[in-house]
C-alpha cells in the first residue's frame, strides 16, 4: 500500500472514530499511533509518543488559549452578554424583528470578549430566547437567530480557532486578529440583513418593533462601555503593536475579572466554578493538540501532503476550481464534524496544497473558519443547534433548523465576497507589516 493512500485511509478511520463519539483527542492519538506502527514500526511509535505531546503543548505562545479562555468565561459571568443585548436592542429594537437583531449584535459583540461559539450560542441563549419568547416571536426564528450569532464568536478577534489556526501554520496571530475584523463585520451585517429579508417576506414570524425611551437607551449604552473599551485596548493594542498576542490574552483576562468584580457578581463559588471551567476548556483544547501531534506526525511520514500538491501540479487545474473543490470538501465534512477537529484534522495535509496553488495563508484562515461557523448550524452535527435545544427547556431541534436557510445563505453568501474579494481579509493586516 503507498503511503498517500495509507495516510488517506488514516483521516477515513480518524473521521469514522469521531462520528462515532469517540473523543477527536483520542481518535487522532490511536489513529496516529496505529499509522506510525504500520509506517515506522514499534521504535517510531515510541519515539514519537515519547516527544510529541509535550512538543506540542510546551511552546510559550500557546499560554494565549488559557487566557483568552479566562476572558471569555469571566465575561460570561459578568453578565455582559445581557448588558450587550439590551443596549443592541436599545438601538434597533423599533424595528420589526428587532429582538432577533439585537440578538445577532450582542453576539458580536460577545463574541468580541469571548472567543467561543458555543459560550456565545449558550450564553445568549439564555438571554436573548426568553424575551423573544414572551414577545410572540415564531421559535424557529428565535432559535436560529441565536445559533446562527453565536458562530461569530469563532470568527470576531479574540477567536481560539484563529489562534490555534495560527499556532499550526506559524502565521501571526496579530495579523489573522486583524484579518477577521471585517469579515466579522460583514458577517453581522448579513444575518442581520438575513433577519430583515424573512421577515419582509413573511412579517407573522416577529411582532412590531418598540422603540426604546431614550433614557434607558442612554443608561443601556453606558453599561456596555466597559466592554467596548475592553475590546478595543486588546485588539487595538496588538494592532498598533503595544501588546504582544500573548501580553492581550492576560490584559483581557484581568479586564474580564476586573468587570466581573466591580459589577459584583464574582463571589467565592463563582471564582472556583470560573477557574474550573477555564481550566477544563484548556485541558480539553491541550489534549486535542497532543492526539493532533500523533497523527500530524504519522501523515507526515505517509507522504500525503507532498502527494497531494504534486497530485494538483500534474491535473494543471488554476487555482480557484481547486480552491472551490476544498471549501466544498469542508463544507460537507463541517456536517459532520466540529470546527476545532475538523481543521486539526485537515490543516496538515490540505495546508500546503493552499500554499502551493498561491493563495493567502493568513485569507485563507478566516475563510477555513468562516466554513467552520457554517459546519456549527448545519445538522446533523451543528454543535450550535444542540447547545441552544440543551439550553431551552422543551425545544425541538426540527424547530431550530426550520429557521437556518437564511442563516446559511447568508454564510454561502459571506464566502463567496471572501473568495472574490480576498482584499476584505486582507487589508487591515496589510497595514501591520
Amino acid at each position: 500500500m503507498s503511503g498517500p493512500l495509507l495516510g488517506v485511509l488514516g483521516f477515513a478511520a480518524a473521521v469514522l472514530l469521531v462520528l462515532l463519539r469517540v473523543p477527536v483527542a483520542v481518535a487522532m492519538g490511536l489513529v496516529g499511533a496505529a499509522g506510525l506502527w504500520l509506517t515506522g514500526g514499534a521504535v517510531t511509535v515510541g519515539f514519537v509518543l515519547g516527544a510529541a505531546p509535550f512538543e506540542a503543548v510546551f511552546p510559550y505562545s500557546l499560554s494565549v488559549v488559557p487566557l483568552f479562555v479566562a476572558m471569555g468565561v469571566f465575561a460570561a459571568r459578568a453578565g455582559l452578554s445581557a448588558a450587550l443585548f439590551r443596549a443592541v436592542d436599545a438601538l434597533v429594537g423599533r424595528f420589526r424583528g428587532g429582538l432577533a437583531l439585537a440578538t445577532v449584535g450582542a453576539c458580536a459583540g460577545f463574541g468580541a470578549i469571548c472567543g467561543s461559539s458555543l459560550a456565545t450560542a449558550a450564553t445568549m441563549a439564555r438571554v436573548a430566547y426568553p424575551e423573544m419568547e414572551r414577545r410572540g416571536y415564531d421559535p424557529g426564528l428565535a432559535a436560529a437567530s441565536i445559533a446562527a450569532g453565536g458562530t461569530l464568536g469563532v470568527l470576531i478577534p479574540p477567536s481560539i480557532l484563529l489562534v490555534l489556526y495560527g499556532l499550526l501554520t506559524e502565521q501571526s496571530i496579530g495579523e489573522l486578529f486583524a484579518a477577521a475584523l471585517l469579515p466579522g463585520v460583514l458577517a453581522t451585517g448579513l444575518y442581520m440583513a438575513a433577519v430583515s429579508l424573512t421577515l419582509r417576506l413573511f412579517p407573522h414570524l416577529a411582532p412590531p418593533g418598540e422603540a426604546a425611551d431614550p433614557r434607558e437607551r442612554r443608561r443601556a449604552l453606558r453599561e456596555v462601555r466597559p466592554v467596548a473599551l475592553l475590546f478595543v485596548v486588546v485588539i487595538g493594542g496588538i494592532y498598533v503593536g503595544l501588546f504582544s498576542p500573548t501580553e492581550a490574552a492576560a490584559v483581557g483576562a484581568a479586564g474580564a475579572v476586573g468587570l466581573a468584580l466591580v459589577r459584583g457578581s464574582l463571589g467565592g463559588a463563582v471564582l472556583a466554578d470560573a477557574l474550573l471551567e477555564t481550566a477544563r476548556i484548556s485541558g480539553m483544547i491541550f489534549l486535542v493538540l497532543m492526539g493532533a501531534a500523533v497523527f500530524n506526525h504519522f501523515v507526515e511520514m505517509t507522504g500525503l501532503p507532498h502527494g497531494l500538491v504534486e497530485w494538483v501540479r500534474a491535473t494543471g487545474w488554476s487555482p480557484l476550481p481547486v480552491m472551490i473543490a476544498v471549501l466544498l470538501f469542508y463544507v460537507v465534512l463541517g456536517c459532520f464534524m466540529d470546527s476545532l477537529s475538523m481543521i486539526l484534522l485537515t490543516i496538515p495535509f490540505v495546508f500546503p496544497v493552499v500554499l502551493e496553488l498561491g493563495y493567502d495563508p493568513v485569507w485563507f484562515g478566516i475563510v477555513v473558519v468562516t466554513v467552520a461557523e457554517l459546519g456549527l448550524i448545519t445538522p446533523p452535527v451543528g454543535m450550535n443547534l444542540f447547545v441552544i435545544q440543551g439550553t431551552v427547556p422543551g425545544l425541538r431541534l426540527s424547530t431550530v433548523v426550520r429557521g437556518l436557510p437564511p442563516f446559511v445563505l447568508a454564510d454561502l453568501v459571506r464566502l463567496a465576497l471572501l473568495v472574490a474579494f480576498p482584499q476584505i481579509a486582507l487589508w487591515l493586516p496589510a497595514t501591520m507589516r
